[in-house]
């Protein structure tokens, strides 16, 4: 099934940061995976949004070059967090999808935030639109509205209309993170006209994929959630070795043996 055929009905999208936990989330069965700009930054040791004054960033380059990996590593189809495409100009976002596309990327979101403010409405159309045109008919085009995320005064109403006028612009999937509580996604599903993605595991969130799936959303992905909580899990570790002396968390690991295994068989 094609990336494109899995958004007429309901499927779950993990997200990976390298090419190890893309085989490994792909073998675990799911029909498509996703990469995280947050997982990618922080195994870079970098900042992912909202970047402390002075703090690196991700360039574009350094993330396709993860992207890549991701992409040759994974028999399943991978959508992209290609953020706000890497620049406000439409010619920008545009050239992104082409890279992102060149990179082996089945799709990809696009975000009307440029780290600090969401963009002009008109102009978020015109990067949609142009990334429309960018992407072809295979390349399945998310776009994103981060209004409700960044807790500005956008009302529900707004980030439907933007998520909206994005559908038009050619969008194929629409994407309003931010929210977490079940009646309001319910609403998004009746009110936004095309498939929606929902994260999970955004903060103290309590969402699970059947109740998401009953209420009708399309695809649900986790972002850095998995990347996060392996990095807490390195923390808790080293912080056990440290204090303790022991190795208790070693117990969890996958044997050699299974890993050698699952990576030399190729794109899973």
């Amino acid at each position: 099934m094609t990336f494109r055929e899995l958004h007429d009905g309901r499927f779950v999208m993990p997200n990976a940061w390298d090419a190890g936990s893309a085989v490994i989330l792909a073998a675990a069965g799911f029909p498509a995976i996703a990469t995280t700009s947050a997982g990618i930054a922080f195994s870079l040791a970098k900042g992912d949004h909202t970047l402390p004054d002075g703090a690196p960033a991700v360039s574009r380059e350094a993330m396709f070059d993860r992207v890549r990996e991701i992409a040759a590593a994974s028999a399943v189809p991978v959508n992209g967090d290609l953020e706000d495409g890497y620049g406000a100009e439409p010619e920008r976002v545009a050239e992104t999808i082409t890279l992102a596309r060149e990179a082996g990327l089945a799709g990809g979101n696009i975000e009307d935030y440029d780290g600090r403010e969401l963009y002009d409405a008109e102009l978020a159309v015109e990067r949609i639109l142009a990334a429309r045109e960018a992407a072809g008919d295979d390349f399945v085009l998310t776009a994103r509205t981060d209004g409700q995320l960044l807790r500005t005064p956008t009302s529900l109403a707004d980030s439907i209309e933007r998520a909206n006028r994005f559908r038009a612009a050619g969008a194929d999937c629409l994407y309003v993170p931010g929210v977490n509580d079940l009646d309001t996604i319910r609403t998004l599903v009746q009110e936004i006209d095309g498939p929606l993605n929902v994260v999970i595991g955004l903060g103290t969130s309590t969402l699970n994929v059947a109740d998401l799936q009953t209420a009708g959303v399309t695809r649900i992905s986790l972002g850095g959630s998995i990347a996060r909580a392996a990095l807490g899990f390195i923390r808790r570790s080293a912080e056990e070795l440290a204090t303790k002396g022991t190795i208790t968390f070693a117990t969890n690991q996958i044997p050699q043996a299974e890993l050698n295994q699952l990576f030399a068989t190729g794109p899973h």
